[in-house]
């Protein structure tokens, strides 16, 4: 049982820490709008065949909407989370 405060306590001040953030930078939207901004952006993988046989798998993220993008850079975060990853096999 104290586990479970204690990870509420500290999902209440990370919350708190971020809107604190956010409405100094002009953001004071709801938890659940911002919940809701955030939950839009994706990470996806194409998968291309190659001549060899080979697959070429990318992986990146969707681009931005304007209010996801506010959001990142009020918080210094990059709008491309993870990057870009390639991978043969």
């Amino acid at each position: 049982m104290h586990h479970a405060i204690t990870v509420l306590a500290y999902h209440y001040q990370c919350v708190q820490f971020l809107r604190v953030k956010l409405k100094a930078a002009g953001i004071a939207d709801s938890w659940a709008t911002l919940r809701e901004i955030l939950s839009v952006q994706r990470r996806v993988t194409a998968t291309f065949s190659q001549r060899d046989g080979r697959s070429l798998h990318v992986r990146k993220a969707t681009v931005a909407e304007p209010d996801l993008l506010a959001i990142y850079r009020a918080l210094g975060i990059s709008a491309a989370p993870g990057g870009i990853r390639r991978l043969i096999r």
